[in-house]
C-alpha cells in the first residue's frame, strides 16, 4: 500500500508531526453492481495535525454513497460501513505504520508561564 501525504517530508518532521496529534488513517469505500458488493480499503493517508480525517476521507465516502447502495443484500451493509469508518475519521493505523516506518513521535516542547 502507499502512503499519501508524506512525500518530501523528513524522519524528523514526520516524528514531531506525530508528536502533535497526526495520525495515518485507511478509509473504507463500497461498490456495488446489482448483485455484486465490493467493500474496499484505501490507501494509508497522513493527516496531518492540523487537518480533518473526516474531509480528506470525503471522496471515499461520497463514491460509497453513489456506488455502494445498489448490490442486494450486501451493498447497504458495505455501505453503511464504510460511511460509519470514514465519517469517525478513518481506521487509525499510525502505530502500525510508525512501527513499519521506525518512527518515535516527538512531543513538543510546551513554554512555560513565568
Amino acid at each position: 500500500m502507499d502512503i499519501k501525504g508524506i512525500n518530501s517530508i523528513t524522519t524528523e518532521e514526520l516524528a514531531q508531526e506525530l508528536g502533535r496529534g497526526a495520525k495515518f488513517v485507511i478509509y473504507q469505500y463500497s461498490i456495488s453492481i446489482v448483485i455484486l458488493s465490493f467493500k474496499q480499503p484505501s490507501d494509508i493517508y497522513f493527516v496531518r495535525s492540523n487537518e480533518s480525517a473526516v474531509v480528506k476521507g470525503l471522496p471515499f465516502t461520497l463514491l460509497s454513497l453513489v456506488a455502494g447502495w445498489w448490490g442486494i443484500p450486501f451493498g447497504p451493509i458495505f455501505t453503511i460501513g464504510a460511511l460509519w469508518n470514514n465519517l469517525r475519521g478513518g481506521k487509525d493505523v499510525t502505530a502500525e505504520v510508525a512501527r513499519v516506518l521506525n518512527v518515535q513521535p516527538v512531543m513538543a516542547a510546551r513554554a512555560t508561564a513565568a
